[in-house]
């Protein structure tokens, strides 16, 4: 999984396992440390039925609900988009990049623009 921050934007992208996981599991959760503390982002399961956010005690909790993963994991739909008060939310599948990368992008999308 990563994400991507971008003044009031955070975007999540998923690699193929990432979806499966989310979907078997409900939730997925990684992290990076600093020397002083860790940062954490999250996704996690919940009843509504659209995209939220909230960021507490350093970690960014993405809430999607259970239709949008069942999307996510058994259709061609990339992802989705919402908004949490001013911040711009979404989440999408993680494409192969079109040009040249260093990236180990083995699990991610098959991109269409290469079909």
């Amino acid at each position: 999984m990563k994400i991507r921050i971008k003044e009031q934007s955070i975007r999540f992208r998923l690699t193929q396992s990432d979806v499966r996981n989310l979907h078997a599991q409900g939730k997925l959760e990684e992290h990076t440390d600093f020397l002083t503390g860790r940062f954490t982002y999250a996704i996690e399961q919940t009843e509504k039925g659209t995209l939220s956010a909230a960021f507490e005690n350093g970690r960014i909790t993405l809430q999607i609900s259970r239709e949008m993963i069942n999307e996510l994991k058994s259709t061609d739909r990339v992802g989705f988009s919402g908004n949490s008060g001013t911040l711009k939310l979404l989440i999408e599948k993680d494409f192969t990049c079109l040009d040249n990368t260093i990236e180990d992008q083995s699990d991610n999308y098959p991109n269409p623009l290469l079909a």
